[in-house]
């Protein structure tokens, strides 16, 4: 499995976006039964910030494609 060495600020964007993500499947996740199931799902707009700051920190804003790119090969799908 080829490794990737990410700099700091690659890092930091990664880990932003995942937060990101996690955030967001939290947010639809209709299936937790809580009282507020019906509501429309709500992104805190702190954790959209900070992964908009991270990837732009890290020079990979506007550049969905390197980003992604750089994902995959960080945080491989079937890993």
């Amino acid at each position: 499995m080829p490794t990737a060495v990410l700099t700091d600020r690659e890092r930091t964007a990664v880990q932003a976006y995942l937060r990101l993500l996690h955030t967001v499947r939290a947010a639809f996740d209709v299936s937790s039964g809580s009282p507020e199931a019906g509501r429309p799902p709500v992104v805190p707009p702190a954790v959209l910030a900070e992964a908009e700051q991270a990837l732009a920190r890290a020079g990979l804003a506007g550049n969905e494609e390197a980003f992604f790119r750089l994902l995959h090969t960080w945080c491989p799908p079937d890993a």
